[in-house]
């Protein structure tokens, strides 16, 4: 490993989301977010009993939720209208904003995927919502990698999705070869990024990377050498330091804890209605999500102490 790259390893924790196990690498104490990358799941590849993932209609305000298909399909709605099947290979995005809600439900049993979080800069946290799905990515190779440009630009490509920081994510597919695939990945210096392994045996620098763990590269790292057995599957995330203060809270993104407590009130009045207005003004989250699932409740404020991140 070359003396001038600085590897920070941090472990994922496991949880559940509709049924599916997780691996949850940001947010955490140590690394609160990577660019403006606030959030970061690893789903699956799982196959839990019938009918798979569900996930009812919950909230989101002030960032975007990126979700990238490996494995699996699942039906998007939310509160504008949207209905999106996502299959593997394709990107979903959708723009919270001001306000949006949105359920999950899978229409096969197995499913793997990444799910992440882009928090809003405070010039766009309070736009509208919008949903936006890509079905065509740029690709290409780099030595025994296939490439997937998820996000932002990376080896001369730029994604399609619309994002509002300096940042970039990008699937990295190893050669099904029976040698192990090799390359170096190229990485924009004033980005900080991180590493994670989606399948397979991954080894970043030289240094296996587990399921469990992320490999985070500081700022100033121009490259990053990558070994794995054929067939894995890693992503790299990385963006410009967001030096904006966030707080993150269940599903939401916003700046003081008045602002979470707001967006809690309403979320939880509107999810028990299905009037156009609520309590003489209109519906933050916007219309009913049209879905059979019942809608989430938030956990309690009560006695919690939000620590904002930079």
């Amino acid at each position: 490993m070359s003396e001038s790259k600085n590897l920070q390893r941090f472990p994922t924790r496991i949880a559940d989301v509709g049924g599916i196990p997780i691996h949850r690498a940001i947010p955490q104490a140590a690394l609160r977010k990577v660019g403006a990358w606030c959030f970061l799941d690893h789903a699956g590849p799982a196959e839990p009993p019938p009918p798979g993932m569900q996930v009812g209609p919950h909230p989101h305000i002030g960032l975007q939720t990126f979700t990238w298909m490996i494995e699996g399909e699942v039906l998007h709605r939310d509160s504008l209208g949207s209905e999106q099947i996502i299959r593997p290979g394709q990107v979903n995005l959708m723009t919270a904003g001001r306000g949006i809600a949105h359920s999950e439900e899978a229409q096969t049993l197995g499913v793997h995927a990444a799910q992440l979080w882009i928090a809003l800069p405070d010039s766009h946290r309070n736009i509208p919502p919008r949903f936006q799905h890509y079905p065509d990515l740029p690709k290409t190779l780099i030595g025994d990698f296939a490439v997937t440009v998820l996000a932002g630009e990376a080896l001369g490509l730029k994604a399609p999705a619309e994002v509002h920081s300096p940042l970039m994510g990008v699937d990295l597919l190893a050669s099904d070869t029976p040698s192990p695939a090799r390359a170096s990945m190229p990485l924009r210096e004033d980005f900080e990024h991180a590493v994670m392994s989606m399948s397979g045996e991954v080894r970043v620098e030289g240094e296996i990377l587990p399921s469990e763990n992320l490999i985070y590269l500081p700022a100033g790292t121009k490259s990053v050498n990558l070994e794995c057995s054929p067939g894995s599957r890693l992503i790299i995330i990385g963006g410009e330091p967001m030096d904006e203060a966030i707080l993150l809270w269940w599903n939401f993104v916003a700046r003081t804890t008045e602002e979470m407590k707001e967006a809690q009130t309403q979320w939880e009045a509107e999810a028990a209605s299905a009037d156009d207005t609520i309590n003489g003004q209109p519906r933050r989250f916007g219309k009913p999500v049209a879905s059979a699932l019942k809608s989430l409740h938030s956990p309690s404020l009560q006695g919690v102490s939000l620590r904002a991140s930079k």
